[in-house]
């Protein structure tokens, strides 16, 4: 094996791979010496090469150590020892890599490091039991290996922008660290193709970086029925580019003919109407809720739009989300603007 890596390294640095990575996420080239090389987009150490022999009938086949069924077998010890002290020296025996090694190629698979991953898998599977279990928040984190309720709600905080208590009482949907499958099943959904109206929103601007933990604020804190005074009702969360910041700004809010209570901080935001494809999100749990959606939206950018006869409309109309957290159906419509592609 030893052999194949150095040739491997080799050819690697005879082919500047690092610098042919295509838009699409694969490796695919050619050169006289190698008749083809494609790469797995999930690790890019991961992939056959057929080398063309000028002086032979035939062709070698080399291949290189499969390093994603490695970190499968390392994020399995994880998954089995989330309650008990993991070491990183464990965690490189069950790979058979040098510790130095698994960093590094954990972190080229996951774009995680393991510490990272660890804490996020113990923060999503406490933040499960506290809202399916009575039992304290205190014991349950200890269980988890944090050694104070003080440590673990500053991660938590840290992690979701809401204390764990808010998260409890309300039970609001959260962006939870599920396990990594690095074989995942794509998302796939129909959309429908409809004209809407222009349509006006009262809503409350993001001040985070990472839309899901604005979400967490808004539903924690209810802004949605001190909108609309008690009601409950559909929100909207709209995404639009800001050419003098040049950054994307994110809004939440409800459509203003339903505003009947206390406006402060709000701005209202007007969404043109026009043509639309709205896919609505495959139906989910409380847990996998957030990661549904952000799957869906791939799915949408990555997959349906270069393959459909439409693209997205940047001059007219915003891209936005809609659904209503109390109605605990975990399903949410996505609306993009499009337009007919040029022939």
């Amino acid at each position: 094996m030893s052999s194949c890596i150095k040739a491997t390294s080799s050819i690697l640095t005879l082919l500047g791979m690092q610098e042919t990575l295509s838009s699409t996420g694969i490796f695919a080239y050619t050169h006289p010496k190698v008749r083809y090389v494609r790469i797995n987009p999930q690790c890019f150490l991961c992939f056959a090469i057929f080398i063309n022999c000028e002086d032979s009938i035939f062709s070698i086949m080399v291949y290189v150590m499969d390093y994603i069924e490695h970190i499968k077998n390392a994020i399995a010890h994880i998954e089995i020892n989330l309650k008990s002290d993991i070491k990183l020296m464990d965690l490189a025996r069950v790979t058979g890599y040098s510790e130095c090694h698994f960093l590094r190629v954990f972190k080229e698979v996951t774009h995680l490091t393991p510490a990272d991953y660890i804490r996020k898998r113990r923060l999503a599977e406490i933040a499960r039991e506290i809202v399916s279990s009575n039992r304290p928040i205190s014991e349950i984190v200890f269980e988890y290996g944090f050694n104070s309720k003080e440590n673990f709600t500053r991660a938590f905080k840290a992690e979701h922008h809401v204390l764990p208590t808010e998260y409890k009482s309300i039970g609001n949907s959260l962006k939870l660290g599920d396990r990594i499958e690095l074989q995942v099943t794509p998302v796939s959904v129909k959309p429908k193709i409809v004209e809407l109206p222009d349509f006006m929103l009262t809503v409350y601007k993001s001040d985070e970086d990472y839309t899901p933990n604005f979400w967490n604020k808004y539903n924690c804190k209810k802004l949605s029925k001190r909108l609309s005074g008690g009601m409950v009702c559909a929100d909207y969360g709209v995404c639009r580019w800001n050419s003098e910041a040049s950054k994307l700004d994110y809004f939440i809010g409800i459509l203003t003919e339903y505003v009947n209570g206390d406006t402060t901080g709000t701005t209202r935001l007007g969404v043109s109407g026009g043509l639309y494809t709205m896919f609505s999100t495959p139906q989910s749990s409380h847990f996998d809720f957030v990661n549904t959606i952000h799957k869906t939206w791939q799915y949408i950018f990555n997959v349906w739009l270069p393959g459909s006869k439409y693209r997205y409309a940047s001059d007219h109309g915003d891209q936005f989300e809609t659904y209503i957290e109390t109605d605990r159906t975990f399903s949410e419509d996505i609306y993009i603007p499009i337009e007919v592609k040029p022939c």
